[in-house]
C-alpha cells in the first residue's frame, strides 16, 4: 500500500513539473531513488526537481538536460559535487553518505518520464577562445559569472563540470537552452561559429588536471574532532539577530576572538566539511538529526552555517528550535563569505580557493510544518 501511494505521489509531482505525459512503471530502483532524492536533493533542487529552491540549484527536469546528460555526467555531479558551490559531493568516496548503488538509484529516478536520449557527436568543438570570451562577457557573464565570481546560474567554470561535460553537451545547452528556465536557446541569436567560440572559451576556464582531480577517498563516517563547544569556559555571546533568525559573520567572528562559549554547526554534507570548514565547526549534516544529539541545551549559542547560504543551515536551526534550544541562529552570509573575509577556516590540502559566492539574496521564510513531506 505504501509503495503504491509513493508511486502515485511521484507521478503527480512529475506530471506537474513537465508538460509531457508521464507513465511511471513499477520500478523498485527508481522508487528507492525517489526516496533518496527526497532526503538529500529536494531541499535545494525542489520536490519535483525544478530547481532554484536554494543557491540557484539548477533544474534537473528540463528536457534538453535529461536528453543530453549521460549517466556518467549525472553520477559525477552527484558523487563528486561541484566544489566551491553549495553542491556537495554525496558519494562515499569523498566522505558523503551515498553508496554507488544509491547514486544509481537516484539517476534511475531522474530518468523516469525523461525524453529519449540524444546521441551527441564525440568530436571536439573547434573555436576561437578569444572571440568566445568577448561573446561570453557580453551575453553570459551576468548569469554564469567568471572563474572567480559566481552569479545566479550554473557556474560554468567549475572544475568537475568542465572535466565531465563533453563539448557537444555544452554546445547543445547553448543552442537549445534549458526551457522553461531563464537559460534561453541561443541558436539563431548566435551564429554556429560564435557558439563554437563560446565552447572553446569555456574549455579555457578549466583548471589544470592536478588541481581539478577529486580529493583522495575518505571514510564516510566523521568522528567529532575537537570539542563540541568552543571556549567552554568563556562567557556567553550576545548576538543581535536579523528577523530573529540570522546572525552576521562579523558578530560570530567577534565572539570567537573574545573566546566566548559557542557551538558552530556545519549543516552541509560531510564531504564539504572535510574540504573546507569554519575553524572549530562540527559536522551536523542537515539530513542527519542524530548529529545534533551531543550539543548541550544549556543556553550556549549554536550557530549553523552552510553554503546556500541559508537553506540547509535553516533546517538545522529549525530542528534545534523544535528541541527547545533558546539560542540558535543561521550564519547569514554562509561559509564562502566567511572565507572571503579572511576569518579562520580549515582547508584540505590541495583545495583551490572557491569563487566568490553570488550576492546574498533575501532569505526565504521557513515553510509551515504542514508543507513538509
Amino acid at each position: 500500500m505504501h509503495k503504491i501511494v509513493f508511486q502515485t505521489f511521484v507521478l503527480l509531482l512529475l506530471a506537474g513539473a513537465c508538460s509531457r505525459r508521464i507513465v511511471l512503471a513499477a520500478n523498485p530502483v527508481a522508487d528507492q531513488g525517489g526516496q533518496l532524492y527526497a532526503k538529500f536533493c529536494a531541499t535545494c533542487h525542489g520536490v519535483a526537481g525544478n530547481g532554484y529552491m536554494a543557491d540557484n540549484a539548477p533544474s534537473l527536469r528540463t528536457a534538453t538536460f535529461l536528453a543530453t546528460a549521460s549517466d556518467d555526467f549525472l553520477r559525477a555531479g552527484i558523487s563528486r559535487g561541484r566544489p566551491g558551490t553549495a553542491m556537495a559531493g554525496y558519494g562515499q568516496a569523498v566522505g558523503g553518505p551515498l553508496s554507488v548503488k544509491d547514486v544509481t538509484a537516484i539517476i534511475e529516478y531522474l530518468r523516469v518520464g525523461a525524453p529519449p536520449r540524444v546521441v551527441l557527436p564525440s568530436a571536439p568543438v573547434v573555436g576561437d577562445a578569444k572571440q568566445g570570451k568577448t561573446i561570453y562577457d557580453a551575453q553570459c557573464l551576468r548569469c554564469h559569472g567568471t572563474r572567480t565570481q559566481r552569479s545566479t546560474a550554473v557556474h560554468l567554470a567549475n572544475s568537475v563540470l568542465l572535466e565531465t561535460a563533453s563539448d557537444a553537451f555544452l554546445r547543445w545547452a547553448i543552442e537549445n537552452g534549458r526551457p522553461p528556465t531563464s537559460m534561453v536557446p541561443w541558436k539563431g541569436a548566435l551564429a554556429t561559429r560564435q557558439i563554437d567560440d563560446v565552447v572553446a572559451y569555456l574549455r579555457s576556464l578549466a583548471l589544470p588536471p592536478a588541481v581539478a582531480t577529486s580529493p583522495p577517498p575518505r571514510e564516510p563516517s566523521l568522528p567529532r574532532q575537537g570539542p563540541v563547544v568552543l571556549n567552554p569556559k568563556g562567557g556567553h555571546a550576545t548576538f543581535k539577530l536579523r528577523d530573529d533568525r540570522f546572525v552576521s559573520i562579523d558578530q560570530v567572528n567577534e565572539a570567537l576572538v573574545k573566546k566566548q562559549r559557542i557551538v558552530i554547526a556545519d549543516a552541509r554534507a560531510p564531504s564539504d566539511w572535510l574540504n573546507l570548514r569554519i575553524a572549530g565547526a562540527i559536522s551536523t549534516p542537515y539530513y542527519d538529526h542524530n548529529s545534533l544529539d551531543d550539543i548541550p541545551n544549556d543556553g550556549t549559542w549554536v550557530v549553523a552555517y552552510c553554503a546556500c547560504p541559508h537553506h540547509v543551515s535553516g533546517e538545522v536551526v529549525d530542528e534545534l528550535r523544535k528541541r527547545g534550544f533558546k539560542h540558535t541562529a543561521v550564519l547569514d552570509e554562509g561559509v564562502f563569505a566567511w572565507q572571503a573575509k579572511g576569518y579562520p577556516i580549515v582547508v584540505a590540502p590541495g583545495q583551490p580557493r572557491p569563487p566568490a559566492p553570488p550576492p546574498v539574496q533575501p532569505a526565504r521564510a521557513p515553510a509551515p510544518a504542514s508543507a513538509h513531506h
